[in-house]
């Protein structure tokens, strides 16, 4: 059974189709990197994996349970299913902890200790454990997005989504998030990535999705893509000509 299955997955606002006839596979322990130009349904694509995004046709399973079936609890899906945003989406009011243990006590019915004890080893895990006591807005950008990362991790996820979790940030900034990540993978986190950092994919990324006009227009081995261009698809080989010529 795949971590994650789509099968022929569209949705559309009017006329617009922002994604079309998707279909694909994420097995246990891969890092699949999904990329494309600007408006091509990447961020939707991995929004529909959580519910974030509903959608017309088709069908999204992970780990077994239909996301769009009635009777699919939302909640208990969201919880084992991290999400990382671009722009981190932090409780603004409530401490760097509190935002750590917020969800694991209401939805995962953890006591504050027990809450407590795995926020502040995950902390410590992305280097932040001496910010606990400080608010989201006396951090840094790459600090805000660590704690992000590290909330999402706190409620036990079996997958892990990012959407362009460095395109926020500082060119100086974006380094400490992409370690974490790759320290991520390393383990074997199974893990969706919205993303324009070629290095990035390059080095950890087991497969690569290109996405263009909302369809999966490649869906590789990483070798493939970026070790035989020639072989790809004449959009893929125009963005990448561009990504990867700086």
């Amino acid at each position: 059974m795949a971590m994650i299955e789509m099968r022929g997955v569209s949705k559309w606002f009017g006329d617009f189709r922002v994604l079309d006839g998707c279909t694909t596979r994420v097995e246990k322990g891969d890092v699949v990197v999904v990329c494309g130009p600007s408006g091509s349904g990447k961020s939707t694509l991995i929004k529909t994996v959580n519910g974030l995004e509903p959608f017309q046709e088709g069908e999204v399973r992970v780990d077994g349970v239909s996301v769009a079936a009635r009777g699919t609890d939302l909640t208990r899906l969201r919880s084992r299913v991290g999400m990382v945003f671009q722009h981190f989406e932090l409780f603004p009011h409530l401490t760097v902890l509190r935002n750590l243990t917020l969800a694991q006590e209401r939805v995962l019915r953890r006591s504050r200790a027990e809450a407590d004890a795995k926020a502040l080893a995950l902390l410590e895990r992305v280097g932040l454990r001496d910010q606990a006591a400080k608010h989201p807005g006396q951090l840094s950008g790459g600090q805000q997005q660590r704690v992000a990362i590290a909330r999402a991790l706190s409620m036990d996820p079996v997958v892990m989504l990012f959407d362009e979790p460095t395109s926020a940030l500082d060119p100086e900034m974006v380094s400490e998030v992409l370690d974490v990540m790759v320290g991520l993978a390393r383990e074997g986190m199974t893990m969706m990535v919205v993303t324009h950092e070629m290095g990035f994919a390059r080095q950890v990324a087991s497969r690569v999705i290109f996405m263009d006009q909302g369809r999966i227009v490649e869906d590789v081995a990483k070798d493939a893509f970026f070790g035989a261009p020639q072989e790809r698809s004449p959009r893929a080989q125009q963005f990448l000509s561009k990504v990867l010529a700086h």
